[in-house]
């Protein structure tokens, strides 16, 4: 007996046969296009092995022809991309050679990751979107089971070489891919964390607000052949920005805003799009570690010096509290440049509040010397009055019956000098000392408030 055949229709070969007047399936003159692609062809007539073994079964019903399912493999042969050489990769794709190429930019800015003061530093974590036109490499969708866009590796077409000027350092991403669209537009995001040179104005530390430039510019082809377009404008891309901005450390992202300009060079004229890039300083950590313990130990300092404590104790609180305030000058010093153009208003602080200090301790020393210039003026006085009003032999019967002639002349010869703190003359000069410290110090404050401020 003969076993039964799998099926209720005609077995077939799984191969569907080119339309009538083709020429080995590629249309009615085989006329080829782009990079070796046919013109006229529908790629999805012929069946590769693989397909042919998914499909063999037919489910359409008795009688009906087997049906293709598209792939992707399909778009990458009709665009013959595996035949390309490194050479096309190479070449702009214009149609007119003299017209310029448009690529379409835009900027989103991801993350502020590090600034180095000393070094004039700053490193971006953003990502650029590129677009622009290849009209070598289109298909029309209906052939191809409507597939209208496929991901390809970056090399695998022409790409605008992209070049940042401002550039130090960089880490490249390995996912660098292109979205080819079927009417020949080419979408690119690549992500960038780079480390760019900025001159970074630290006048107002830690109050400042900086803005950093990157020039973005393509040396290998003149404006004639290429041409560089912002996408959006900087409004949407700050927008953007601030809603995907992923750090939230010591910067603020602040602001974006674009310069678009032709740089002539001495082999032509190139387009370069600079974007500025504004960010301000949280300086709340500064203020809690810097500024408000520098304030609080001149506040000591001052209490110090109006305090009731003998001078010789206030002169040893004193010289500690510099110490102290030395210190935090060390701190800053490690985190600001060592050269610039004017010294930033932080350090005038400093200075200025350690110079208040020396002046206390000097203030207390002037008036320690004048004490003790006193007390060795009263001790002479006193020993001269002494001596001038030496008290007679008195008789046993002055003695016994002291007149009140001689009770007077008894107490004439009791000193009269006056102690240090009595003396008038060094609490005058004490309290002008004093008091002409405490305003200049609240001069000295004001103004640098003031430089803060503005």
């Amino acid at each position: 007996m003969r076993a039964p055949t799998r099926g209720n229709g005609p077995k077939r070969s799984g191969v569907r046969t080119a339309p009538a007047g083709s020429r080995n399936g590629h249309g009615t003159d085989g006329r080829t296009r782009g990079h070796g692609d046919t013109r006229g062809s529908r790629p999805c007539s012929r069946i590769t092995p693989q397909a042919s073994k998914r499909k063999r079964e037919n489910p359409g019903g008795a009688g009906a022809a087997p049906r293709y399912i598209c792939t992707y493999y399909d778009v990458i042969e009709y665009l013959n991309i595996s035949s390309h050489s490194k050479l096309h990769t190479h070449i702009l794709p214009k149609t007119h050679w003299k017209e310029p190429m448009e690529v379409m930019m835009d900027f989103m800015l991801i993350a502020i990751l590090s600034v180095a003061e000393k070094l004039q530093t700053v490193t971006f974590y953003f990502v650029l979107s590129l677009e622009w036109t290849n009209t070598f490499a289109t298909w029309d969708p209906r052939d191809f089971c409507n597939i209208s866009k496929i991901v390809l590796p970056m090399d695998s077409f022409w790409s605008p070489p992209i070049f940042i000027l401002e550039r130090v350092n960089e880490q490249k991403s390995n996912l660098e891919y292109i979205v080819v669209t079927h009417n020949g537009t080419f979408n690119a995001s690549l992500p960038f964390q780079v480390t760019l040179t900025c001159s970074l104005m630290i006048l107002k530390f830690p109050f400042d607000t900086q803005t950093c430039n990157m020039s973005i510019a393509s040396f290998l082809y003149p404006v004639t052949d290429l041409s560089l377009k912002v996408k959006r404008t900087p409004a949407e891309m700050l927008v953007n920005s601030q809603s995907f901005f992923l750090t939230d450390g010591e910067w603020k992202f602040t602001n974006l805003s674009i310069n678009e300009y032709i740089e002539e060079m001495d082999d032509g004229e190139f387009p370069v799009i600079t974007y500025m890039i504004s960010m301000k300083r949280r300086p709340t950590l500064y203020i809690l570690n810097l500024i408000l313990p520098t304030c609080a130990l001149y506040l000591l300092d001052m209490a110090v010096l109006f305090g009731p404590s003998s001078l010789e104790e206030k002169i040893s609180f004193q010289i500690s509290i510099i110490l102290g305030s030395s210190m935090l000058a060390v701190i800053l010093n490690n985190m600001l440049p060592t050269s610039s153009n004017e010294p930033p208003i932080i350090v005038l602080f400093f200075l200025g509040t350690f110079l208040l200090m020396i002046m206390a301790v000097l203030d207390t020393f002037f008036l320690l010397h004048h004490q003790h210039k006193s007390l060795r003026l009263g001790k002479a006085f006193g020993t001269v009055q002494q001596g001038v009003h030496t008290k007679p032999p008195m008789t046993n019967q002055a003695m016994k019956h002291p007149t009140k002639t001689t009770q007077e002349k008894v107490q004439q010869t009791k000193p009269c000098w006056k102690t240090p703190e009595q003396d008038p003359v060094l609490i005058v000069l004490e309290k002008v000392l004093l008091y002409s410290h405490f305003f200049l110090s609240l001069f000295f404050f004001a103004v640098i408030s003031i430089k803060w401020s503005s």
